[in-house]
């Protein structure tokens, strides 16, 4: 971090870019790119904005509970010109549990992704060596099958930058939570099968392991990138991993079910 990004006027552009996100959110208002309005588009100035989005929401009562991971593919990755995935948090009034129902026309366009949903035990600060698949899960009290939220906003794909992705917290819009499973630790995490059915259709499956290898590389990762920012996930708190299962845009009426092998199955309504 420089020292040209703790100016007023660093601070003030922040803010600006943060507040025109928000308002962009609140008026369900067709994707906009903040990068074309940033002076600095390195995926560091737009994790700034993201914590100035953050404090935005805070302002309003909105309390920070769990946090999202996305880009958990290579592919992915270098179609957006990054080497590494991208974090995004969750705020409390967002999470909702299984069964549950969203309204479609209270988003722009909303689409649901399909992930092992990871809660800590304990904290996990920084480290004497970076923590990894077997530190975290000593600290991970449970895991559950969960859908993400994601609000894109009719973005176009075909030109999407890593600056809006960070700075626009990773789009979530909230995330459906399943039981949680504490004895996760007999379920192979890696292999365990997903599958999810729309209208009792089969639609897709994949396995626990697609999003960044294991969930616990995941956790891994997030811990460490927040470690490397002053900050650390806390007891109590929740880690989305990363979905195994292409992203569906669901139309109004439609059922979804999503079961994950011996950790249980989770559904959502969409109206």
């Amino acid at each position: 971090m420089n020292v040209h990004e703790q100016t007023p006027r660093a601070i003030d552009a922040r803010l600006e870019l943060a507040q025109g996100y928000l308002d962009q959110l609140d008026a369900r208002a067709a994707h906009q790119s903040l990068a074309a309005s940033a002076e600095d588009r390195s995926i560091e100035a737009a994790y700034l904005v993201q914590d100035a989005f953050h404090a935005l929401l805070r302002e309003r009562g909105h309390r920070l509970v769990g946090y999202k991971i996305a880009l958990t593919s290579k592919a992915m990755q270098e179609f957006c010109g990054v080497d590494q995935p991208l974090s995004g948090v969750v705020f409390e009034q967002f999470v909702h549990e299984s069964p549950a129902t969203v309204r479609l026309a209270d988003h722009r366009h909303l689409g649901v992704e399909f992930e092992v949903a990871v809660r800590l035990g304990a904290d996990l600060p920084p480290a004497s060596v970076p923590h990894d698949r077997d530190s975290v899960a000593a600290a991970v009290a449970s895991c559950q099958p969960a859908f993400e939220l994601v609000e894109d906003r009719n973005a176009d794909y075909s030109t999407l930058d890593a600056f809006d992705l960070v700075a626009e917290n990773a789009w979530n819009a909230g995330v459906v939570l399943g039981p949680p499973v504490d004895e996760w630790r007999q379920i192979d995490l890696e292999h365990a099968v997903t599958r999810l059915e729309t209208n009792g259709t089969f639609v897709g499956e994949g396995r626990t392991g697609d999003a960044l290898g294991h969930p616990m590389d995941a956790v891994a990762w997030l811990a460490n990138h927040l470690n490397q920012r002053g900050r650390m996930l806390e007891r109590g708190q929740f880690v989305m991993t990363g979905s195994s299962i292409v992203t569906q845009f669901p139309e109004p009426g439609d059922d979804l079910e999503f079961t994950i092998e011996h950790l249980g199955q989770i559904s959502l309504a969409c109206r």
